[in-house]
């Protein structure tokens, strides 16, 4: 996360702590004289509902009129982290330990700005991820500008397994 979206983050979550939800984290993008806001909200023990949305809409609405912290106008967008969940913390990598994550760095390591593979276990500020057929692969947690889960669509019932001799290869279609 960028230091704006770090002070967004410190001045948010005792709000949305009071309305028993948890903010993951933050995105902040400016580009001229707009800016986008979109905050990632979670719920313990089942899902974020539009009415959770809509009620940290409202109070954070509030807050950031108040506080200011945005001197550009903003779009505001709350959100739930969806199954491509995205990870802010060193916490939320060390709960997905053993999943997929696709990650964009902030600076190149080792030649490369992006990686996707398992996370294996988190070390203090670093995260330790494991690429098919390449060593472990250990980044500073604030290195790391983007990263989200690659969901298991086989394991979640949305898509049959591929057959191993089908794995990387595109199907040919009518259309094709």
């Amino acid at each position: 996360m960028s230091g704006k979206a770090e002070e967004i983050v410190e001045m948010l979550s005792p709000t949305v702590t009071a309305l028993g939800l948890q903010l993951l984290g933050v995105e902040f993008s400016a580009s001229g004289n707009h800016a986008l806001l979109r905050l990632y909200i979670d719920v313990e023990g089942r899902y974020v509902s539009v009415e959770d949305c809509e009620a940290v809409s409202r109070e954070v609405s509030a807050l950031l009129d108040v506080n200011d912290p945005i001197t550009s106008q903003y779009t505001l967008e709350v959100s739930s982290p969806g199954i491509d969940r995205p990870l802010f913390t060193p916490a939320q990598f060390a709960r997905f330990i053993g999943e997929e994550a696709k990650v964009n760095l902030r600076l190149p390591q080792d030649g490369r700005r992006r990686l996707q593979g398992k996370i294996l276990r988190v070390e203090g500020d670093r995260v330790v991820f494991e690429e098919a057929g390449k060593p472990e692969f250990i980044v500073a947690h604030d290195n790391i500008e983007k990263a989200r889960l690659v969901p298991d669509l086989v394991a979640l019932g949305l898509a049959g397994p591929v057959p191993a001799g089908q794995r990387g290869k595109r199907r040919k279609t009518k259309e094709s």
